[in-house]
């Protein structure tokens, strides 16, 4: 059995609901940011929380749990910086609790989310797993600090993990039953999409003079099915005991200007936008985008959807 925290929430469900075809699954959410709606019947549901120690024992007692994957992060940027303890407690102290019981329980296989903010604002175009990791917000810091706690585990304690660090995460599931819903909304894609529903006056574009082929910012958008196979296919790896400590980037390899995912956004649902061009966000690097080379190279995966199917599913899911 695979027991999946944070598995109501926006990644973690899309990832549960590929994951019930191979394996059986038990969900752990203490429904903060996520839905119980969201997940899978065929997955066995507990409200609970990661960082409990007791909720966790009873999951572990109870369930012969084989591997753990870890989506129950705190991930908005800006609330990490006006309240990094909230970061630190969830992201790194309360994952501490939860490897500490693993051990307990003898568990020794974990796929963590991570984030590619663990780079900060990389010194090349494409980032590759060996850049220099240096987080500019607490986010990111949090991520990194668990990377480093995984790979110490690693070593003293026979831990096997794959931590997959990505940037932006898009799209909605095929079957238009779950899709990207955060209160509030903070990512690119929706935000236009409710624009064009008539649920925002305007979307705001902040700088158009960035050293880029039409001078806005550009991001790696990854739709969540493709990052829901690419931690299916990491955690196969580890089962097999192909894999003991890795670290790989999903990304598109490509990256996608404002101006482009706008005019994608217009193309999919023939509308058109109100655009407000604003002044240059303090610390937006003016490109975003991972290489997945190493991880197609080891386990077979790449990005397979491009940026008209992310934007047609998450249409599908937000018109309804």
């Amino acid at each position: 059995m695979i027991l999946v925290v944070g598995g109501a929430g926006y990644i973690g469900s899309h990832l549960v609901k590929e994951l019930v075809e191979k394996e059986e699954v038990i969900v752990l959410d203490n429904l903060a940011t996520g839905h119980k709606e969201a997940v899978d019947s065929r997955a066995v549901f507990v409200q609970g929380d990661l960082g409990n120690t007791a909720d966790l024992e009873t999951i572990f007692q109870k369930y012969p749990i084989k591997a753990v994957m870890h989506f129950a992060a705190y991930s908005l940027v800006g609330e990490s910086v006006q309240d990094p303890a909230k970061y630190y407690d969830n992201n790194v102290a309360n994952t501490l609790t939860l490897l500490n019981v693993m051990l307990k329980y003898k568990v020794k296989n974990f796929i963590f989310s991570s984030t590619a903010a663990t780079y900060g604002i990389p010194e090349e175009d494409i980032i590759l797993e060996t850049s220099n990791t240096q987080p500019i917000n607490p986010y990111g810091k949090s991520k990194l600090m668990v990377e480093n706690i995984l790979a110490d585990f690693h070593h003293a304690y026979g831990l096997n993990y794959v931590a997959l660090r990505y940037f932006n995460a898009a799209g909605a599931h095929v079957t238009g039953e779950i899709g990207e819903q955060h209160d509030p909304e903070t990512h690119l894609i929706p935000i236009i999409l409710q624009h064009l529903l008539g649920e925002r006056a305007s979307i705001s574009v902040f700088g158009t003079d960035y050293p880029t082929e039409d001078g806005t910012c550009i991001r790696d958008y990854i739709h969540v099915t493709d990052l829901a196979e690419a931690h299916i296919k990491a955690l196969e790896a580890l089962l097999a005991g192909e894999k003991e400590a890795e670290t790989y980037n999903l990304g598109n390899g490509v990256g996608y200007s404002v101006k482009e995912v706008i005019e994608t956004c217009e193309k999919v649902t023939d509308r058109k936008a109100n655009v407000v061009f604003a002044d240059r966000r303090a610390g937006d690097p003016a490109r975003l985008i991972a290489s997945s080379e190493k991880i197609y190279k080891e386990l077979g995966w790449k990005a397979e959807r491009d940026l008209e199917t992310i934007i047609k599913s998450a249409w599908n899911w937000h018109s309804k």
